[in-house]
């Protein structure tokens, strides 16, 4: 490879590190502090800070092994995972440390301290299918008729979703989120879904970082909007997707041809720069699998937990594009929060497709008999375009 492409993949991998990296948490007396992050605990180590009630979130803890057997300051530490020799796991637990294992047979990792790449949920996908994938081995693994109501499974899958909800918060905090939502059923290849990715492209070129559900169809569309770094990218891609229009058409071919444009485009499997394109999906509906082009992917086994964070997070608006039951549902949800206007928001959502959302799907009337006398009133919006859409949230 010329050195000219490996210097930007270089710069792009520096760029990346910097603009998703978790911001470094120093812990404070009194409180409990959730250590994820090697870097954290080594400067904590090295200032001789306090470690009582903290809690190591999956780490190898192997190059720090000298530093914490020469500690007694252990009392309530909680290891979470990780990796940690058998002498280290004596000494913690002599000095009232709590070691909580992983599970071997687990396809993914609980105690995790960071929210996932397309590239490790796709992992192996063109040596040896979707079905050997992390994605598809932790629905499989949800699915499991013989482990699916063991306590200590749940308890795993309950672990890995809060550690997801602490990566997303540390993603999220201080940027400006704005959700797009949509019917998974959206084909590639169709003006509606190359209209979608046109609304991620303008949002996130204004600054917006593009949260949607994840997955296939008008979610899909957004986040790939939102992950071309220039609109010259943008038809090319669509055009080369549009040779697998649907997932149904096989979960491998369609994420490899998601695949394919990523590493056309940037000849690496992460984006370069900023945070733009955020996935937020479930393996809750693991049939429906998740997109490539989320720069970062937070990715649960509790459906109602994703779906409140993605609205909760969706703090500068919320965009609703064409769909049926679960957009319904989604939509209600949000309006349910500006109804009570819950943490002291209102963030506006635009509907779009004005006979979709009076005629076929009598949403919009509905919201706005609930808006009546409310602050919502004046902050659910109807037009009949994705320009119109860009142009309520931009003002």
């Amino acid at each position: 490879m010329p050195e000219s492409a490996e210097h930007r993949r270089a710069e792009h991998a520096r760029d990346r590190e910097v603009s998703y990296s978790r911001p470094m948490r120093t812990p404070m007396p009194g409180l409990i502090h959730e250590i994820g992050d090697l870097d954290t605990l080594q400067t904590l180590l090295a200032a001789g800070a306090t470690l009582r009630g903290s809690r190591l979130q999956g780490l190898d803890l192997t190059s720090v092994e000298p530093d914490l057997l020469a500690r007694d300051d252990l009392t309530g530490v909680v290891v979470l995972g990780g990796v940690l020799s058998p002498a280290l796991d004596r000494h913690l637990r002599s000095h009232g440390a709590v070691i909580f294992p992983a599970d071997p047979a687990a396809p993914v990792r609980p105690y995790r301290g960071s929210l996932y790449t397309a590239a490790e949920l796709y992992d192996g996908l063109a040596e040896h299918g979707y079905e050997r994938t992390t994605d598809a081995r932790a629905y499989a693994w949800l699915q499991d008729a013989a482990i699916r109501h063991d306590a200590y499974t749940t308890v795993l899958r309950a672990i890995h979703d809060d550690a997801m909800t602490d990566a997303l918060v540390d993603v999220v905090s201080e940027r400006r989120v704005v959700g797009v939502m949509g019917g998974h059923a959206l084909a590639r290849g169709t003006v509606p879904f190359a209209e979608a990715a046109r609304l991620g492209f303008v949002l996130a070129e204004a600054g917006y970082v593009v949260a949607t559900g994840g997955g296939p169809g008008a979610m899909e569309a957004a986040n790939l909007g939102a992950w071309c770094r220039a609109e010259v990218q943008l038809t090319p891609a669509l055009e080369a997707l549009a040779t697998v229009p649907h997932f149904a058409d096989g979960i491998g071919p369609w994420a490899q041809a998601g695949l394919d444009v990523v590493l056309g485009t940037y000849g690496s499997q992460d984006a370069p720069g900023p945070l733009r394109s955020l996935g937020i999906p479930t393996w809750h509906y693991g049939h429906e699998p998740p997109n490539v082009f989320g720069d970062l992917i937070a990715k649960f086994f509790s459906n109602a937990l994703r779906e409140d964070l993605l609205l909760h997070h969706s703090t500068s608006g919320l965009v609703v594009l064409p769909g049926a039951a679960g957009t319904v549902q989604e939509v209600f949800q949000m309006a349910t929060r500006q109804y009570y206007e819950v943490d002291g928001r209102v963030p506006p959502v635009v509907l779009v497709g004005r006979e979709h959302w009076t005629t076929h799907l009598p949403v919009f009337p509905l919201l706005q008999a609930l808006a009546r006398d409310r602050t919502m009133a004046d902050r659910v919006h109807l037009v009949d375009s994705v320009d119109e859409a860009a142009a309520v949230l931009l003002g």
